[in-house]
């Protein structure tokens, strides 16, 4: 699993320009079944994003093509980590740790 952490590079209002398109985006990975929470941060500085996979250069490419990153709105911290405990509704992503 991934946590992807976006940090606006712009005023917030840029993003809000661009927050449709986001939205879009957001839309298609949940229906690709990739990304399984997302979310402002508090204060609303960026957001943070949960994604399922084992590849991070997939998940590296997707963050690539967020409206927000194309237009230089944000930048993407992509954290790896193996899910090893879990509540029930996330069970289906718990892994054992590589040995």
């Amino acid at each position: 699993m991934f946590v992807l952490e976006l940090t606006y590079t712009a005023p917030v209002e840029r993003a809000d320009e661009l927050l449709e398109a986001h939205m879009a985006w957001l839309d298609a990975q949940y229906e690709a079944g990739v990304f399984v929470a997302s979310g402002r941060k508090v204060p609303r500085d960026g957001g943070v994003i949960l994604a399922v996979g084992d590849d991070r250069a997939r998940i590296e490419k997707i963050a690539a093509a967020d409206p927000f990153t194309a237009a230089g709105v944000c930048v993407y911290r992509i954290t790896e980590f193996v899910v090893t405990k879990a509540a029930p509704g996330l069970a289906p992503y718990r892994e054992q740790p590589p040995a």
